[in-house]
């Protein structure tokens, strides 16, 4: 990865990577795997969560205000976007 950020979160250096304005992959955090900013929440539980039906209100409210419904609803932009990007080109018929 290049193009890496560095801030001072509670005293520490949090190194990452911006996929988006919520969504990252941090060195040292969940194996490099996309996470919300600031959190070790893996996007992946989220989507599943979504995909299960819950409702993403309910998911806002379990995470106490540690991912907003922008961050989930960017998780979801980002990783509907790379599921196109990687479809086949069909010829016309």
């Amino acid at each position: 990865m290049s193009d890496f950020l560095t801030e001072i979160v509670a005293g520490e250096p949090y190194h990452y990577h911006p996929l988006g304005d919520f969504v990252v992959r941090a060195v040292g955090i969940c194996g490099g795997r996309p996470t919300f900013k600031y959190t070790r929440i893996e996007i992946t539980g989220t989507l599943e969560r979504l995909a299960a039906g819950e409702h993403i209100d309910e998911i806002v409210k379990g995470y106490r205000g540690r991912v907003s419904q922008a961050a989930m609803m960017e998780a979801v932009r980002l990783v509907t976007d790379q599921f196109i990007k990687t479809l086949p080109h069909l010829e016309s018929a």
